[in-house]
């Protein structure tokens, strides 16, 4: 139930770094190493040196570490996943 208000009332969108460090209270390397270990939505390519990460995919980590619910993501290592 709760995902799903999350979903209704946000809106998608691109995040950058400084916005999911002040979303999560975590800097850069840390962001980064929970990436690699499929513990934190992956970022996407916006650019050629730039990425972000989708809005609703960090809300609902947010909102899961909250309710203490912690769940592996997919890791994809060399194109595979």
């Amino acid at each position: 139930m709760e995902r799903n208000l999350i979903d209704s009332h946000a809106q998608r969108r691109i995040l950058r770094r400084p916005e999911v460090e002040m979303r999560t209270g975590f800097k850069r390397a840390h962001i980064y190493s929970l990436m690699s270990r499929g513990l934190f939505p992956k970022a996407v390519p916006i650019g050629s040196r730039a990425v972000g990460w989708d809005s609703l995919e960090v809300e609902r980590w947010v909102a899961d570490r909250l309710a203490g619910t912690l769940t592996r993501l997919s890791v994809s290592v060399g194109g595979a996943v």
